[in-house]
């Protein structure tokens, strides 16, 4: 038997991977069966290539639970390893760093980078245990190697009467660590880091029902067997080729990957390149809803098949992390932290490809099939208008396939919805103005009015709209958007002609006077009087474009306006001075007449608005009924 030291730069190592790994224990599991699947596939690619002259057989991975002896047991059926071998790679810990990653760790107690960086994954045993075993038998002809060390730098190597080849990793669970010697805690870390693992893991056994025999009677049991229980999946939907999947394979991986979701995705995108880097997955585009929040970190990352972390930000371009799915690269390190990811050059190439093959993807659906695209324009649209708002590279892609919905049910692209409108709304000074509205039920009257002059309204109500119609009106020349109750319909599309008001300078004074009157002076109404069609509406509440928008903007982030989110609402009451009920007004010599008629015809402009309610709503129908009897 010999003994030695582990060769490495600090004798405090063990003490350190406690401490430093403390918050992440539990990827101790993850490392060690990457080992044994590593040490499985290097097998069977020496036995393809006839450099290992054993047979490969069907290997699995095994992980058992000694509950009275407070063990846990990995076993593989790979390689293995000589004496020569576990001195090499097991004491002499590449560990040069050890100063630099001192000074690096010692404030960040929680960063798990450390294993990524230095090489520790077999080390991360010592976070659980007191005391780890290694017994292993290598391919080669050699003898069994038993190697124990007790968490300190000592340990001691010996011949081992292991027959069979391959290597179990023995962990003496520490009294601090003993919820891993609980089989549905293991079963949690199987399932979430090893789910996919291209190598069987066994973690117990199953009862399977068999058929029964032809002669059985009806009331005899069928008969049972007990088989292992393989916990993963070895071949999940990603790593085979497009052209060998169907639709509903497709279908049934979403639905392996979140069982509780019971809505089917809308399309997927199967992601598969080998330069300049390699990366392989399925990104699926689900139901949206407009709450933002909600939706994210589902998308898992996943390095050769072993899981890494749901929150992809960084190699994921943000406005694609509420898609779900599955992203798997070599080029990704297990252990990484966020500034690594987004500092790292290859990962931005990752995250720019990720980009250009969903905006092609959504490009080859609406070309293909734009009747489909339409139906699930509401399902889909928040993530296009993101990317527009935060990637250029997708504004331009986008900009071919982005639909603008109307109020009517049509559906235009930019371009197409340009051609449409141009003629008939564009202004005095050469400039189209899109009308929107962004609830086509508050706005119905509005809405009419436009659609009465030969305007196109479009529906556009998702929550960051208003960044979007900013961006466009920057990108593109000439262009504004209006919602349809930002002003008088035609002041939102001036033409040359303008109406000429019935009343003089002096009536529009006494006029705006008795309204003023009768509004008080904390009114959040500003009074314009417009001279417009004697048949239009009398009184119109507007909200100006500009500071709605801004508002709105700032609540969802954004619109470049401290403050401007807690501004009282504002808005503009528009007198009709041609209409014949306005010249009643001002014509009135009884004051409670006049009042009344101010009243009642403001209440009717803001019942329009949606903007009647409570004590106001209740005195509105109080003075509806006395002016009928």
């Amino acid at each position: 038997m010999a003994t030695g030291k582990i060769n490495v730069s600090v004798d405090n190592i063990f003490p350190l991977i406690k401490k430093f790994l403390y918050s992440d224990h539990e990827i101790f599991l993850r490392e060690l069966i990457s080992n044994a699947t590593d040490a499985t596939l290097k097998l069977k690619h020496l036995t393809a290539i006839g450099e290992a002259k054993v047979e490969y057989g069907n290997p699995l991975i095994e992980v058992k639970i000694d509950k009275e002896g407070k063990k846990l047991h990995v076993i593989d059926q790979g390689l293995g390893m000589t004496e020569e071998e576990v001195k090499k790679y097991i004491n002499e810990v590449a560990f040069s760093g050890a100063e630099e990653f001192l000074n690096k760790y010692e404030d960040s107690a929680k960063d798990a980078g450390i294993i990524g960086h230095f090489g520790l994954g077999f080390y991360s045993a010592f976070m659980v245990a007191h005391k780890v075993e290694i017994i292993t038998k290598s391919y080669k002809e050699e003898p069994a190697v038993h190697w124990t060390c007790d968490g300190s730098p000592n340990f001691t190597i010996e011949e081992s009467n292991k027959t069979e080849r391959g290597t179990e990793i023995i962990l003496h669970i520490a009294e601090d660590s003993t919820e891993f010697l609980e089989e549905g805690r293991i079963r949690e870390l199987l399932r979430k880091y090893n789910k996919f693992m291209p190598v069987p893991i066994k973690f117990g056994t199953k009862t399977e029902t068999l058929p029964k025999p032809e002669d059985a009677k009806e009331e005899d049991p069928a008969p049972t067997k007990e088989v292992d229980n393989i916990i993963n999946n070895p071949n999940p939907a990603w790593t085979k080729q497009p052209t060998d999947l169907k639709d509903e394979d497709y279908k049934s991986f979403y639905r392996e990957l979140y069982p509780m979701q019971f809505e089917e995705p809308l399309f997927h995108i199967h992601l598969n390149v080998d330069y300049p880097f390699n990366l392989t997955g399925i990104l699926y585009f689900p139901k949206l809803t407009n709450d933002l929040n909600i939706q994210k970190d589902k998308i898992q990352l996943y390095q050769n098949q072993v899981f890494v972390t749901d929150n992809v930000e960084g190699i994921v371009p943000e406005f694609l992390t509420m898609l779900r799915g599955v992203i798997d690269s070599p080029d990704i390190p297990l252990n990484v932290s966020r500034s690594y990811l987004q500092a790292d050059g290859a990962v931005k190439k990752i995250s720019s490809y990720i980009t250009g093959k969903v905006a092609d993807k959504l490009n080859s659906l609406f070309k293909n099939n734009r009747e489909d695209f339409e139906k699930k324009w509401n399902d889909i649209k928040i993530v296009i208008e993101y990317g527009m708002l935060s990637e250029d590279k997708f504004f331009e892609k986008a900009d071919k396939f982005a639909l603008y919905p109307t109020v009517d049910g049509a559906y235009y692209t930019f371009e197409e919805l340009q051609e449409k409108i141009k003629g008939n709304q564009t202004d005095k000074d050469d400039k189209m103005v899109i009308l929107y509205a962004s609830d086509k039920e508050a706005q119905h009257s509005y809405i009419e009015t436009a659609k009465a002059k030969g305007y196109e309204v479009l529906l556009l109500d998702s929550p960051i709209i208003g960044h979007l119609m900013q961006k466009l009106e920057t990108t593109k020349e000439k262009i504004s958007f209006a919602r349809v109750d930002a002003d008088h319909i035609d002041k939102l599309i001036q033409k040359e002609d303008t109406q000429i008001s019935k009343l003089s300078d002096e009536e529009k004074e006494k006029l705006k006077a008795d309204l003023e009157a009768v509004f008080g002076e904390k009114s959040n109404y500003t009074v314009q009087l417009e001279a417009m069609d004697s048949d239009a509406s009398p009184f119109v509440i507007t909200e100006p474009e500009f500071l709605r928008r801004m508002k709105e903007m700032q609540q969802t982030g954004g619109g470049g306006m401290f403050g401007m989110g807690n501004m009282p609402e504002m808005y503009n009451l528009i007198v009709n001075t041609n209409h014949e009920l306005v010249s009643e007004i001002l014509n009135t010599k009884t004051a409670k007449k006049k009042e009344r008629l101010i009243n009642q015809s403001l209440d009717l402009a803001k019942l329009s608005k949606g903007l009647l309610k409570g004590a106001d709503l209740t005195n509105f129908i109080k003075r509806s009924y006395e002016m009928v009897k």
